[in-house]
């Protein structure tokens, strides 16, 4: 939506690992796990498909739109995917990698700033955003700008940044802007 995946990529491809805070977030909502046994204690058994796996179709008809649904999902979710993030964190700092990036859509609401010494925001227009997510997901632009209003507004994420990043100008842009950064992160040398 707003480019992050796209930023991600760029910066793995200069030499950073990079952690998907959404891939994580899903690993924590499989059968067996603590987020299944949480979701399912929360929402109950009609957001399970035939497998048994929470069908997040529905999960997701059920929080989006009601904010005290969404809040109650993240109440339960937020800590889980955070733990488990920081054990990524914590074994790449163990292997010895020099950057790890995370990319997580919701790090601001959820909390997570503390876990990173910089914040790096992608911002667009929520027009472009709308287009990009209705894009990619199939849903509707309603549906799309339904759900990307339940986020932080662009605006309100700025103002915690210590970079932005418009995503709404070409890749080549795009690209030349993270690897200025890039390389005031990595210093001389």
């Amino acid at each position: 939506m707003s480019g992050k995946s796209t930023v991600a990529r760029m910066l793995s491809d200069l030499g950073a690992a990079v952690i998907d805070a959404d891939k994580v977030g899903h690993e924590c909502y499989r059968s067996g796990t603590e987020g299944w046994e949480k979701v399912v204690a929360a929402f109950g058994k009609e957001i399970l498909g035939p497998d048994n796996e929470i069908d997040r179709a529905k999960l997701s008809a059920t929080v989006f739109g009601d904010d005290g649904t969404l809040h109650k999902l993240n109440y339960v979710m937020h800590p889980i995917i955070r733990k488990s993030v920081e054990e990524k964190i914590g074994q790449f700092e163990d292997e010895g990698v020099g950057v790890v990036v995370v990319e997580a859509p919701v790090l601001l609401e959820a909390g997570w700033s503390d876990l990173f010494d910089r914040i790096w925001v992608t911002a667009v227009p929520e027009e472009i955003a709308v287009n990009r997510f209705s894009q990619r997901s199939g849903l509707s632009r309603q549906e799309a700008a339904r759900r990307i209003k339940s986020q932080m507004s662009s605006q309100e994420r700025i103002k915690h940044a210590d970079s932005v990043i418009d995503t709404s100008r070409s890749i080549g842009q795009t690209r030349a802007d993270v690897e200025k950064l890039w390389a005031e992160l990595k210093g001389p040398g």
